[in-house]
């Protein structure tokens, strides 16, 4: 598998080729505020290295999918939701809501989020 997609978005946010508003960026991961947001708090966590989701990605047993969940919690701290509660959010399919294919974590808090989610 190819560590890059040149024809996707968030390869291209990870490269610097477009500009987002950056959160965190790690040397495996990077964050940055999504540009629709669903709650006060709403930031996306991907990896550099390119999945179109989470199961591939968990499934080239790296360790990767992992250490976006520790990333978006660390988040959560930082933007003062983690004693609150927030809520992490996988889609995986274009039925499940998914728009771009690279594995990513929606990091959501700050408002209350009710269930069912949608």
């Amino acid at each position: 598998m190819s560590t890059t997609d040149p024809d996707c978005l968030f390869c291209k946010i990870a490269s610097g080729e477009v500009p987002a508003e950056i959160v965190r960026d790690g040397e495996r991961v990077l964050a940055f505020r999504d540009i629709n947001p669903q709650a006060p708090t709403h930031v996306l966590v991907i990896p550099r290295e390119h999945h179109p989701d989470a199961a591939s990605a968990a499934g080239a047993g790296t360790g990767l999918v992992d250490e976006v969940v520790r990333e978006a919690h660390s988040i959560a701290e930082d933007e003062g939701v983690a004693s609150t509660g927030y809520r992490m959010v996988f889609n995986t399919g274009s039925g499940a809501g998914q728009t771009v294919f690279h594995l990513h974590c929606h990091l959501l808090g700050g408002r209350g989020l009710e269930w069912p989610p949608g």
